[in-house]
C-alpha cells in the first residue's frame, strides 16, 4: 500500500512526512538526544521468553506449545500502539500462557537475519507457530484488540497452516467458517507475498469474496473491501468495472455495526478506492465520498476504538475531503479533535502511535504549522525522538525548505540507536542530499562514506531490512551519476563500499549481496 504513511497502519514504513513550525527560513533547534529520555517501562503484562528465539522453539517442542514470534523496533509508532492496546491487557497475558511469547527486536544483533529466515520486514509482524516450527498465520496488527484475541484463537485452534487453507478455499473444497475468517483477517500486506504475489492479490481476494458461503456475508463483505483496497494501489489505476463494489460499499456504509466491525479496511486510502469503485465527474463519486465521510465522523467520536484509530479515521475523513468537489473537513474541528487526543494521550508507547498519526493527518490537512508543533513538542517527551525529526524533515521538504529538511535528517540520523535504525536513518540522509542537493559532490560523498563506515561495523548488514536500505541507496547513487555526471566522487564511494565487501568471508551468503551494489563500477 502507499503513501501516505499515516494511512498504513499494519507496517511502520520508511517516511519522510512531517514539518515544522518554524519559520521556511530558519534552522532547526539541535537535536534531542534520544538516551536521555526514557523509554515506557511497566507497559507489558506478557511474561514474554527470556532466552533466543532458537531457545524458545526448543521450548516449544519441549511444552508442546505454539509459539508467537512478535517483530519490531522501539521506534514504530504501531509497535508502541500494539504495546498500548494489546501487550497490557490481561486478557492477553492470560492468553499467551498458552504460548511461548517471543520477542525480536530488528535493532538486536541477529535481528536482521532472523527476519531473512521468518521473511518478516515490515514492523510490527505478528506469526505463529507450531511447536515444530511450521507457520501456522500472521496476525493482524490494525484490528482492535478484541477482535485480534478472537483471530488469536482462530490460529491456535486450526489444524493446518494458512497456506493450506488458502489452496483449499481456492480449489473450492469444504473450506469451514473458521477457515474463512482467518483467511478474511489474514493480513497478507505483511507475509511479504509468501501466500499471494501483490500482482496476483487483487484477483485473488475477489476470487475468495466470491467463493465464501452465503452464511458468512460479513465475511465476503471484508474479502471483497480487501480486494478493492489492493486493486487501487495498482498503478496506472484500472478502468471502471460497473457498480457492483460501489454498491457493496454504499450498503456497508449505512449500516453502523458493519462500519465498525470493518473499520480497519475503511481507514486506508479511501479516496483511491472511492476513484476506484465510481467513475471520475460524476455525482456518484461525490455522493459516495458523503457517505463515507460520515460513517468515518461516527468512528472519530467511538470510544470503543483506541485514539490512534480515531485518528486514522478522522485522516481518511481529510483525505475523501481533497477529492474535487468533495467538502474538505472543517479544520476548526481537525485541530479540536487532535488537540484533545494529545491532552488525553499520558502512556508514552501510546503517544508515539498517537502523535505520528496526528502529525500526519495535519500535514494531509495541508496544516503544516499544527503538525510542526506538535512534533516540535513530541521531541523533549518521546523515547525515540528522530523518528519526529524525520518527520519535521519531510515537512521541511514539502515547504521547499531545502536546507531545514537536510538539517532534520543529518539530526535524526545522529540522535538514532541501534544498528539497524542507524542504516536506515542514515540512508535517508544520502537519499535526502541525492534528491534535494544533487550538486553537492563532498557532502553526498561524506555521508555515504559514513554510511559504508557504519554498515562495515554492523552485524548482518546485508539481510532483510538493511539490504533493503543499502541496496535503494546504492541504486539512488547509480542514478545519480547517470551518464557519468559525478562519476570520479560515484568511484570513490563504490571503492570504499568494495572494501566492505571484501571484509566479508567469500562463503558469506551476504557476500554476493554486497558485491553487486556497485557492480558495474568496479
Amino acid at each position: 500500500m502507499t503513501s501516505p504513511a499515516w494511512r498504513l497502519a499494519p507496517l511502520c514504513l520508511l517516511l519522510f512526512a512531517a514539518c515544522s513550525k518554524t519559520p521556511e527560513t530558519a534552522s532547526p533547534p539541535p537535536p534531542v538526544a534520544a538516551s536521555s529520555v526514557p523509554a515506557p517501562s511497566g507497559s507489558s503484562a506478557v511474561a514474554w521468553f527470556k532466552g533466543n528465539v532458537d531457545a524458545a522453539f526448543a521450548e516449544a517442542k519441549r511444552s508442546n506449545k505454539p509459539v508467537f514470534l512478535y517483530w519490531g523496533a522501539v521506534w514504530c509508532p504501531y509497535c508502541n500502539q500494539v504495546k498500548a492496546t494489546l501487550f497490557n491487557r490481561a486478557d492477553f497475558a492470560e492468553r499467551a500462557k498458552q504460548f511461548v511469547p517471543v520477542e525480536l527486536d530488528g535493532d538486536s544483533p541477529e535481528g536482521q537475519k532472523l527476519a531473512a529466515r521468518f521473511k518478516v520486514r515490515g514492523y510490527p509482524t505478528m506469526i505463529l507457530f507450531r511447536p515444530d516450527g511450521t507457520e501456522l498465520t500472521r496476525l493482524p496488527g490494525e484490528v482492535d484488540a478484541q477482535r485480534y484475541l478472537q483471530v488469536l484463537a482462530l490460529g491456535m485452534n486450526a489444524n493446518r497452516p494458512v497456506k493450506d487453507v488458502l489452496a483449499s478455499a481456492l480449489a473450492g473444497k469444504p473450506t469451514s467458517a473458521d477457515d474463512w475468517r482467518l483467511l478474511a483477517y489474514y493480513p497478507f500486506d505483511a507475509d511479504e507475498e509468501q501466500l499471494v504475489s501483490k500482482a496476483a492479490l487483487p484477483a485473488t481476494l475477489a476470487r475468495l469474496a466470491a467463493a465464501v458461503p452465503p452464511a458468512e456475508s460479513a465475511l465476503a463483505t471484508r474479502l471483497a473491501l480487501k480486494a478493492f483496497v489492493a486493486q487501487a494501489q495498482v498503478e496506472p489505476m484500472p478502468k471502471l468495472a460497473g457498480d457492483a463494489g460501489a454498491q457493496l460499499l454504499a450498503k456497508l456504509l449505512a449500516d453502523p455495526a458493519e462500519v465498525r466491525s470493518q473499520f480497519d479496511l475503511l481507514i486506508v486510502e479511501p479516496d483511491k478506492v472511492a476513484t476506484l469503485l465510481t467513475p471520475a465527474g460524476g455525482a456518484s463519486r461525490l455522493a459516495l465520498a458523503a457517505q463515507w465521510s460520515k460513517a468515518l465522523e461516527a468512528l472519530t467520536q467511538d470510544a470503543s476504538l483506541s485514539t490512534t484509530d480515531r485518528l486514522s479515521a478522522l485522516g481518511a475523513r481529510v483525505a475523501l475531503g481533497k477529492l474535487p468537489g468533495a467538502t474538505p473537513v472543517d479544520a476548526a474541528q481537525l485541530r479540536s479533535q487532535i488537540k484533545a487526543a494529545d491532552v488525553a494521550t499520558s502512556n508514552g508507547f501510546e503517544r508515539q502511535s498517537v502523535i505520528y498519526t496526528a502529525a500526519g493527518v495535519l500535514a494531509d490537512a495541508g496544516l503544516l504549522d499544527d503538525s510542526d508543533a506538535l512534533l516540535t513538542a513530541e521531541l523533549k517527551r518521546s523515547h525515540a525522538p528522530y523518528y519526529f525529526m524525520r518527520m519535521l524533515g519531510g515537512n521541511a521538504k514539502k515547504r521547499g525548505d531545502t536546507s531545514a529538511a537536510l538539517k532534520w535528517y543529518e539530526d535524526a540520523w545522529a540522535a538514532s540507536q541501534g544498528s539497524a535504525t542507524r542504516l536506515q536513518w542514515g540512508s535517508g540522509y544520502l537519499n535526502g542530499l541525492l534528491d534535494l542537493a544533487p550538486t553537492d559532490e563532498a557532502r553526498i560523498e561524506s555521508a555515504a562514506g559514513k554510511l559504508f563506515a557504519e554498515a562495515a561495523g554492523t552485524p548482518n548488514a546485508f539481510y532483510e531490512r538493511n539490504r533493503a536500505v543499502l541496496e535503494r541507496s546504492a541504486k539512488k547513487l547509480g542514478d545519480w551519476n547517470a551518464g557519468g555526471k559525478h562519476d570520479a566522487s560515484y568511484r570513490r564511494i563504490a571503492a570504499q563500499a568494495a572494501q566492505l565487501c571484501t571484509k566479508l568471508p567469500a562463503d558469506d551468503a551476504q557476500r554476493p549481496v554486497c558485491d553487486k551494489l556497485f557492480k558495474a563500477a568496479r
